[in-house]
């Protein structure tokens, strides 16, 4: 292995040197409790709150909105578990999608053995939902709607303001997924009709285990952890400071540097997409083809394991995914490229690559040969492939 080209960004990123820097100093110098009395915790404090308006102004919100956590899953089951629990005297029903992160939908299965009724909306072929089913799905019990902004696995980008407006105009809270979405596209919590957003720094070149939650200060829910008093009692625990810092860090650079990144990315992702679909047979998109996250490609491969290929990939340095990190242990497809629309076999075919800034032009010509030529071994094994080709010669 001669150089590691990492394409799997999607899972996590590379914290940037200049978080590394800011983060440091609230390791070992202003090392203090913010929530203690003394002046020499004040630095930690400032360094919060700092922290806080950086964040709050990327999206539009005021600070007192933003509240920290340990990351997106713990903010997506504040979000849902903490709504229904404080809006059950209105209503027990939600509304999510199919394909959203399983931060989501196992919240949402856990709900439903404490008496709540979801409903699971069908996505199109791209991965995006249809407006109509969302308001047929709409019943006068529905007290939530939660709908990813983008899908971390096929990266397309959901209709967010126009599920905001339904919502809105039914008296619907409205609760986002915004992890893969944040640093990554422009975000207004009060264009887009918001009430609630989840985001985690380490999808932006910051540390891992901090995350917020957007709460828009009309939403009365309670807490999802009980302790102490910090974040003005929403959400217990001694505040991760350097974890804090870094993610305010990483918002910054990524609002200076997302309309460059995104248009570099969309180019070297379009081309890697183009490439492999033209030089590679019985290859397909998986995904919406515009209304994707810039960094996004995934394509499914049939007649081949999605996990051999990976691990071609990988003995040339390549790192990629066949779906979302946290599931990469399942033997199961993806419930993502099922819910699109494709049969397991194609499923289980599939490859996700995740770029960044720092992957080249080159970079991606060694990762179009390495997939055409490990696609082609792999098949070159495949019995269900030669019996293909034979009878469709």
């Amino acid at each position: 292995m001669s150089k590691l080209i990492y394409l799997d960004n999607a899972a996590t990123t590379k914290v940037h040197p200049e978080v590394v820097e800011a983060m440091l100093p609230y390791f070992q110098e202003d090392y203090g409790n913010p929530s203690s009395p003394y002046s020499f915790a004040s630095k930690s404090k400032k360094a919060v709150e700092d922290a806080r308006a950086v964040i709050a102004d990327f999206i539009g919100a005021k600070p007192n909105e933003i509240y920290f956590t340990g990351g997106g899953s713990e903010s997506d089951n504040w979000a849902l578990k903490a709504t229904a629990f404080a809006y059950r005297n209105k209503g027990n029903h939600i509304i999510t999608s199919k394909i959203e992160h399983h931060a989501i939908l196992h919240t949402c299965e856990y709900l439903e053995k404490n008496g709540f009724e979801v409903t699971y909306l069908d996505v199109d072929e791209d991965g995006v939902i249809r407006l109509d089913d969302l308001k047929q799905a709409i019943r006068p019990t529905t007290i939530l709607i939660s709908v990813m902004f983008a899908n971390n696995e096929i990266g397309t980008i959901e209709p967010i303001q126009e599920i905001g407006e339904i919502a809105k105009e039914h008296g619907i809270l409205f609760h986002t997924d915004a992890v893969q979405a944040y640093g990554h596209l422009p975000i207004n919590v009060d264009e887009l009709h918001i009430d609630m957003l989840s985001a985690s720094a380490h999808k932006i070149n910051g540390p891992k285990g901090i995350g917020i939650m957007y709460l828009r200060n009309s939403v009365k829910i309670g807490s999802l952890l009980h302790g102490g008093a910090q974040e003005r009692s929403r959400r217990a625990g001694t505040h991760n400071v350097p974890g804090i810092v870094g993610f305010g860090k990483a918002t910054q650079i990524a609002r200076e540097t997302m309309a460059e990144r995104n248009q570099y990315e969309t180019e070297l992702r379009d081309y890697l997409i183009h490439q492999i679909l033209d030089m590679v047979p019985y290859a397909r998109l998986n995904g919406h083809p515009t209304k994707r996250l810039s960094n996004n490609a995934n394509i499914s491969f049939e007649f081949i394991e999605g996990e051999s290929l990976l691990i071609l990939l990988d003995q040339k340095g390549i790192c990629a995914s066949s779906g979302s990190a946290c599931t990469s242990g399942s033997l199961d497809p993806s419930h993502v490229l099922l819910a699109i629309g494709l049969p397991h076999e194609k499923a289980h075919g599939s490859l996700r690559m995740t770029l960044s800034e720092d992957i080249t032009r080159e970079d991606i010509d060694f990762v179009i040969e390495n997939v055409k030529a490990n696609v082609e071994r792999l098949r070159s094994m495949s019995p269900l492939y030669e019996d293909f080709v034979k009878k469709n010669q």
